[in-house]
């Protein structure tokens, strides 16, 4: 190989060799074609396999996998064979496509062939077995390296480091990492301290990651605005934005600039928790400082305007998107069409849908299931069938939620019948059900007095699906259900299988046996009750206290309703609206008797 200038000029062999082509900056290694072979020659670049050079950079310019191994079998048999270092940068290529098992029997094959590795092979054969998940392959190649004299660089070290964090081995990474500073086997850089930080996130430790960088400060290897950006998002995760945007300043105070994923991850935590705001002001000062923001940041605001029922906050975001020649993608349409479905505007959520259409946008299943999911919050079911039937017809295949969707629509309509037919059919189109579907069915199936069924069908689920029988929440559906349907007995045994399953009864469990008690006249064992969930350190609340209370106004139990009138005002809870109609009602009856607050 002969290196002139910047370029590499060529492989050369009398036979099947290679000759140099350029064109425009890049340079091509073309199948070498002898100048009789006339038209030939196309049968041969049909065969070729390109790879691009462009100044001292010989990284191969490879796509596909079986380029990549067509062009080694060809070095394999070029004579003389090129060098390790000519071999390891073709095989680095097949790693960076994420073939570590191809790139590692590569490497075994040059071997086998008397090609010596040397260290950057070395760092490569790691790095492939760490992303198989075969670190301690890694730590063996590490000891080979100490045995062909070939001292262990930063790299070898920052990679099996991230082996170990990748393996979730993170603490055991902390411990090279110090092992490496204590006896000062290498100085680390920006990609070990960033590899280390990175792991301590993963597990919690953020506190520890801010250290580490606080220690990266005052070292010679000062942090990148890739250090800060990873504890920023941990912050932000960990819902401590506020800390998070202290260490922006401090960032900016030293003089290193956010980039757009520092601003991603800052206005993304502030729209979780409502603050959407100086979410605003924050993609103002991106503007400010040359970073303009794309589809993703700008779609998380018109979401969050979206939830909190902003939606012309949402519309004046598209708008402005579009003004800044940002194209709103499905995402974008899909949060706004939610956003009307949630407001109950179904009718304008369906114009969106249009817009989207006509910008040539495809919507996907997520789209249509906000779409039927508005409909059936509206009881317009038949909408919601003809939109469900629609997207099956245009090829799109209807997930669980899409389903859940159309159960509860159907349920929440009256129609039981239809709802027990859809649950069936969803099963048999092969759509697993998931908790949420067995809420829906059973909530549906109590409200229409058909508790029995309902149970029978919890008791035969429970044989096949293990999980149902774990979950509180389909178990208090249940007691409702029998509660409400005048089956109180079967309401207490099935409270009482809570506990002997091993699980914590929640508010809602108690706020319901509650009212069973008193509906079953036991009000002194309902008082008691209340007195048990706040030992087990389940706390009642204003539900609670509303039931309990209405429970005893209804037996004109004037004295013991002022008593926990009393309890519940004293710990923050008011009487609802029918409370208080309730004691409005008996003020004749009692005279000065009740205290109302």
């Amino acid at each position: 190989m002969i290196y002139t200038n910047k370029w590499v000029l060529r492989y050369l062999t009398k036979g099947d060799g290679f000759f140099l082509s350029s064109s425009s900056s890049y340079l091509s290694i073309l199948p070498h074609r002898s100048p009789h072979d006339g038209d030939t020659g196309s049968r041969y670049l049909s065969h070729q396999k390109i790879l691009f050079l462009r100044n001292n950079s010989t990284v191969a310019q490879i796509t596909k996998l079986n380029d990549a191994l067509h062009l080694f079998d060809q070095m394999l048999h070029r004579q003389p064979r090129p060098s390790i270092f000519e071999f390891t940068k073709l095989i680095t290529v097949i790693a960076k496509m994420e073939h570590y098992s191809t790139a590692l029997s590569l490497f075994k094959q040059i071997n086998l062939m008397g090609i010596p590795s040397d260290l950057f092979a070395i760092n490569i054969s790691i790095n492939c077995h760490c992303h198989l998940n075969q670190v301690k392959y890694g730590f063996a190649l590490l000891a080979t390296i100490v045995k062909q004299g070939h001292p262990p660089n930063v790299t070898t070290y920052s990679t099996l480091i991230n082996g170990l964090v990748l393996t979730d081995h993170v603490f055991e990474a902390v411990e090279l990492f110090k092992k490496l500073l204590r006896e000062k086997l290498c100085e680390p850089n920006q990609v070990m301290y960033g590899t280390v930080i990175n792991g301590l996130c993963k597990v919690g430790h953020c506190s520890r990651a801010l250290d580490l960088l606080r220690f990266m400060e005052a070292s010679s290897c000062k942090p990148y605005v890739a250090q800060y950006n990873t504890i920023i998002d941990s912050l932000c995760k960990d819902n401590m934005i506020d800390d998070a945007l202290q260490l922006l300043a401090k960032m900016t105070e030293k003089g290193i600039l956010p980039n757009i994923y520092t601003y991603t991850s800052l206005i993304h935590s502030l729209c979780n928790f409502g603050r959407e705001n100086e979410a605003a002001r924050m993609l103002r000062d991106m503007e400010e400082q040359g970073i303009f923001p794309g589809v993703h940041i700008f779609t998380i605001l018109v979401n969050t305007f979206c939830k909190n029922g902003s939606i012309k906050d949402a519309e004046n975001v598209v708008q402005s998107m579009v003004q800044r020649g940002v194209d709103p993608n499905v995402v974008t349409y899909s949060a706004l069409i939610d956003g009307y479905c949630l407001r109950g505007e179904v009718e304008e959520a369906h114009k969106v849908l249009d817009r989207m259409v006509e910008r040539d946008l495809v919507p996907n299943i997520v789209t249509y299931g906000s779409l039927i999911n508005g409909y059936c919050k509206k009881k317009q079911i038949n909408e919601a069938m003809k939109l469900f039937q629609e997207i099956q017809n245009k090829g799109l295949i209807p997930n669980v939620v899409t389903y859940n969707s159309i159960l509860q629509g159907l349920f929440h309509t009256g129609n039981c019948k239809m709802g027990r037919e859809f649950f069936n059919e969803m099963q048999m189109k092969g759509k697993t059900p998931d908790l949420c579907t067995y809420r829906i069915l059973f909530h549906g199936m109590c409200k229409n007095f058909e508790c029995s069924d309902a149970l029978d069908l919890f008791r035969s689920m429970g044989r096949s699906r293990c999980e149902l029988m774990k979950d509180v929440a389909l178990y208090n559906i249940l007691i409702d259900g029998c509660s409400k349907c005048g089956k109180l007995d079967l309401a207490m045994d099935l409270f009482d299988e809570i506990s002997l399953k091993g699980l914590k009864p929640n508010v809602w469990s108690y706020t319901i046996m509650i009212r069973v008690h008193c509906q079953k006249g036991l009000f002194v064992e309902a008082k008691e009750m209340l007195m048990k969930m706040e030992e087990n350190g389940c706390l009642p609340n204003s539900v609670t206290y509303n039931v309990i209370v209405q429970e005893f106004l209804k037996q004109n139990e004037c004295r013991e309703t002022e008593v926990l009138l009393e309890e519940m005002v004293n710990k923050g809870f008011s009487p609802d609206a029918t409370t208080f109609s309730m004691l409005l009602s008996l003020i004749p009856k009692v005279g000065q008797g009740l205290l109302l607050f």
